[in-house]
């Protein structure tokens, strides 16, 4: 049970940046008031069609065989970690670019090794953080982009009130790639004079790179660096790649964040803004905070100095935050000669000394993903809560839905109780032939999952009213448009690219469209975790839908490619059928008697005693009599590890139930465990299971992870 007066201290920073590598460095940069942009360096990547455009790029990273994100990563974290001994109970790392600058290079070359293509996915980002740190719990990844980074600390936040955890490594890290470089150019939001934020001239932002590492703990340190007081989320449910025009999602999400520390904005004594240059967005935060404060406090926005990061900039600006707070100091909004009078706000155009005790840090991404950041002084007094944050217990199921090669939820089920096979891939236009076609006209395959099993999962609840929150995992998101947008560079000589794919290409692309089809402004979060992603969705919707009277989506969804997944995903067998789609689920934290109930009990990456620790959990929630199945699910790439595990498992238990293992009836695709939880949901209901027993779905693998699967009782 959350406990809201716990105090969140910042015991550790790291970070690397154009600005310098280390908290000292950044801080000196900023107090110069001096830009780090400039065109890009062809060490970074080559160009075909100079001149290079400007942007914010790391220029003292360490050699390392690992790609670029992840050795922006593990620099930051080993400063974040110093002097300290501790092993952090979990990692959290926001990211939109994974292994993608590597993957575009053997791309180039036309490599068909599938194993030089290891590190594409979002998720080895935190795997290898974790392997670095020594850290054996929970390796999540967010993706919602430019405020994945914000995203992750405000995790971090909620799990450390919970009580599970003590120390959490949290914050972002993005490197530039061809992706982000061309596909912004796209937009035509890159300033070719470098990001000026605020200013009435100012024409855009400029891409980045960073890394940004928190290390957070209940246990205050010996010289703590800063408190997380409080975090807010919102969505826009607007536009793919625009805000809304009046600044609403933002507004909530800074007002949420306000709520959430049981502060006021008159506390508030300096915004680090979002500001990135482009003319909708900064107009866009101005009135947000307009309608949010009646006089604003001082503000300014780095990236004029450090250009926009995309997934780490909420978590370098998170550690400014911090050094402001510990310093008494204020950045300039760098870049700002003549403020735009349209704004109606004054930013900071001078470095200056000045006291600080809370800073509010704002970001926002495509998709209309909005997060927000309370940080104040380490000495600051917590807020009595007169209610638990976090529930505990199972989420109700109030409508369930999949998608499989089979079909939807009807054909898949009823093909599954004959034990037949539901692998394969569903024709667009079958997954499609419950939406509506203007609506979904330029989307493509992963988008089109992901809107069809939410509507459906809506319509077999019953309700008319659709959810507040959306929680979705993704192996490896959008394939399709990150195909059709890198594929249409590499052949054009890098002249042409398109911004539809581009916008698409974002792992959260499928959340946003979800949101705005749905007017769902609530929290909007993206996982990736392999294949692991459900369970990792199901977590974060755990740490965030925190009352009864909210309800949201969970789901997880992987579309298939014929040219990427052999490539990317290690469970595919090149010469085997491919296959693709999910599970959704629409939830409630109210308990409904009669009514089935998901509850995610274990998640705990694979190590020594991994699963004397899952045994010793299961028996926490419930005894061993009390379950009628298993569904196990074991990677075909860890099919050795796996079926050992699941052998011990069954061995130390002693149980002796049916155990089957799903993905010999859905075929090998990230998101299989999202539809082994709607077979279970499906047994349950269909009283296929006996009276008063529950189905365990477990994950074996590079991760052990456990779902319990009853019926609510009175």
């Amino acid at each position: 049970m959350s406990d809201q007066t716990k105090i969140i201290y910042i015991a550790g920073i790291g970070i690397i940046s154009p600005l310098g590598c280390g908290a000292d460095a950044t801080e000196q940069t900023l107090r110069k008031d001096r830009s780090a942009i400039a065109p890009l360096n062809a060490k970074v990547f080559p160009i075909q069609q100079p001149p290079p455009l400007p942007v914010g790029q790391v220029t003292d990273l360490p050699d390392s065989p690992l790609p670029r994100t992840h050795r922006l990563t593990i620099a930051a974290a080993r400063e974040a970690m110093s002097g300290y001994s501790c092993v952090p109970d979990a990692v959290i790392i926001g990211t939109t670019t994974g292994g993608i600058l590597t993957t575009e290079e053997l791309l180039i070359k036309e490599e068909k090794d599938s194993k030089k293509y290891r590190y594409h996915g979002l998720t080895t980002v935190a795997e290898e953080l974790a392997d670095a740190v020594n850290c054996t719990g929970p390796a999540l990844t967010v993706s919602t982009a430019c405020s994945s980074g914000a995203i992750a600390i405000s995790m971090a936040l909620k799990m450390l009130q919970s009580g599970e955890e003590e120390w959490i490594l949290a914050g972002g890290a993005d490197s530039l790639c061809r992706l982000t470089y061309f596909g912004f150019h796209s937009l035509q939001l890159v300033d070719p004079k470098g990001s000026r934020p605020l200013d009435a001239n100012r024409a855009g932002m400029s891409v980045a790179e960073a890394a940004g590492l928190l290390l957070l703990s209940t246990i205050k340190p010996k010289n703590p660096l800063g408190q997380i007081l409080g975090c807010g989320l919102s969505c826009d449910a607007y536009h793919p790649a625009s805000p809304h025009p009046k600044g609403k999602g933002a507004f909530q999400a800074m007002r949420n964040a306000i709520n959430d520390a049981r502060s006021n904005a008159r506390a508030v004594h300096y915004i680090n803004l979002h500001g990135t240059g482009t003319p909708d967005n900064d107009l866009a935060e101005s009135k947000a905070i307009r309608s949010l404060f009646a006089t604003p406090p001082p503000l300014s926005s780095i990236k004029g100095a450090t250009g926009h990061s995309l997934a780490a900039s909420g978590a370098i600006e998170a550690i400014i935050s911090s050094i402001c707070i510990q310093k008494g100091f204020l950045p300039a909004n760098t870049g700002c000669i003549e403020p735009d009078p349209e704004l109606n706000l004054k930013p900071i155009l001078v470095p200056s000394n000045q006291p600080v005790s809370v800073v509010l840090s704002n970001s926002f991404g495509f998709g209309g993903n909005n997060a927000c950041l309370l940080i104040g002084k380490a000495d600051t007094p917590p807020s009595p809560s007169p209610e638990p944050e976090r529930l505990p217990g199972p989420f109700t199921i109030l409508g369930k839905a999949c998608i499989t090669g089979a079909g939807h939820t009807k054909e898949s089920m009823e093909r599954f109780a004959k034990l037949e096979s539901i692998a394969g891939t569903l024709d667009l236009d079958s997954i499609s032939e419950q939406l509506p076609v203007r609506k979904i006209r330029r989307l493509k395959r992963f988008s089109r999952i992901a809107l069809a099993l939410v509507e459906a999962a809506k319509q077999d609840s019953g309700l008319k009213q659709s959810p507040h929150s959306v929680f979705m995992g993704s192996g490896w998101g959008a394939l399709s448009d990150t195909y059709d947008f890198l594929n249409k560079l590499q052949n054009s000589n890098e002249k042409f690219s398109s911004p539809i794919d581009f916008v698409g290409s974002v792992h959260n692309s499928a959340t946003g469209n979800i949101a705005i089809l749905h007017d769902a402004t609530g929290a909007n979060v993206t996982c990736s975790g392999g294949d692991y992603s459900f369970e990792q969705a199901l977590l974060a919707a755990d740490n965030f839908l925190t009352d009864t009277a909210e309800t949201a989506f969970v789901l997880a969804a992987d579309e298939t490619n014929e040219h990427y997944s052999p490539l990317f995903d290690p469970s595919i067998d090149a010469n085997a059928p491919l296959a693709d789609g999910g599970g959704a689920f629409y939830l409630t934290r109210k308990a409904i008697p009669g009514k089935p109930a998901l509850e995610l009990i274990f998640y705990q990456k694979q190590v020594e005693n991994s699963v004397n620790k899952l045994i010793t959990t299961l028996g926490k929630y419930s005894s061993q009599e009390e379950y009628h199945m298993i569904l196990a699910g074991i990677p075909a790439s860890d099919a050795s590890d796996g079926e050992a595990q699941l052998d011990e498992f069954m061995k130390k238990t002693g149980l002796d139930i049916p155990v089957i293992h799903y993905r010999k009836f859905t075929g090998e695709f990230a998101a299989a465990s999202s539809v082994a939880a709607v077979m279970a949901t499906y047994l349950l209901e269909e009283n296929i299971v006996e009276a008063g027993k529950k189905i365990l779905v477990l994950g074996f693998g590079k991760n052990l992870t456990a779902m319990k699967f009853s019926k609510q009782t009175a």
